[in-house]
């Protein structure tokens, strides 16, 4: 039986080509919402679920931030995608007839130029496949969607116009998580480990806690913070790393970084994609 992999929106999203790109020979199950992509592998409905994590123009995907740490999910791999943002629209429409684009929240500010240019106005979809169906089930040839060229193949939409974004090395960044860790050594790039913590109620906490991953000749390629349970006072913190945690500079800075904080929790140890070199 064919395995499935869980994916936020529908068929024809950038989640659904990340998975082409990487896991092709799986089925797409498309999820109303992040939370519904998880559980459904959490259930065992999916093996796995693609997540996007952040963009390159756009930033963090703030709800996957806030939901891994509790996903009781494990990364296993990350690939990148470059996002290419189409105006799609009904057969015989033409550009100048859009008045109107719909697609996510997170997909508008990426080609927020080209839309001015045009005076088309961005209307906020819950996912840009999603858009790309709507629009092609309305038959209007003042509104468009945008989105990926996969999407208007799948709903049989015209490419109106091509390679929108703003910025020419638009890139979104994808995690593959599943139920079951895999910290083998694998990959030719070498190894990334995801972690959270929290930092301990003492001065200047945060900086002693870096210093091991300095003085180890640990690479920290990320490091974000985030309010925990609505305090202002504690923060958790989301860190990538280059390394696996069996690697002696790594193993010493991790215990390091262990003396100052609370709640150190790996979410993933897995190869780091040809695309991040």
């Amino acid at each position: 039986m064919t395995q499935r992999i869980a994916i936020q929106g529908e068929l024809g999203s950038y989640s659904h080509e990340a998975c082409r790109n990487e896991r092709p020979d799986m089925d797409v199950l498309p999820c109303r919402n992040f939370e519904d992509a998880i559980n459904a592998v959490r259930s065992g409905e999916a093996e796995l679920a693609m997540l996007p994590v952040e963009n390159s123009t756009y930033g963090r995907v703030a709800d996957i931030h806030r939901l891994l740490p509790h996903s009781g999910l494990h990364i296993i791999d990350e690939t990148f995608v470059r996002v290419h943002i189409n105006v799609l629209g009904v057969p015989g429409a033409k550009l100048e007839d859009i008045t109107d684009a719909h697609s996510h929240l997170v997909l508008l500010p990426q080609c927020a130029r080209f839309l001015n240019e045009n005076n088309i106005r961005g209307r906020v979809s819950p996912d840009n496949a999603r858009a790309a169906r709507d629009v092609a089930e309305a038959k209007d040839k003042t509104h468009a969607a945008l989105a990926s060229e996969l999407a208007g193949e799948i709903y049989g939409l015209d490419v109106l116009a091509r390679h929108i974004e703003d910025q020419g090395d638009n890139t979104t960044r994808f995690l593959t998580m599943s139920r079951t860790p895999d910290h083998s050594r694998r990959g030719e790039h070498g190894m990334i480990t995801s972690f959270v913590f929290e930092v301990r109620n003492i001065p200047a906490a945060l900086y002693k806690a870096m210093g091991g991953f300095a003085t180890n000749g640990v690479n920290m390629t990320k490091l974000e913070s985030y309010m925990v349970g609505g305090s202002f006072t504690a923060t958790q913190f989301y860190a990538d790393i280059d390394g696996h945690p069996d690697d002696p500079n790594v193993r010493l800075a991790m215990d390091e970084l262990a003396y100052f904080t609370t709640n150190i929790e790996i979410l993933g140890v897995y190869p780091a994609n040809r695309d991040r070199l």
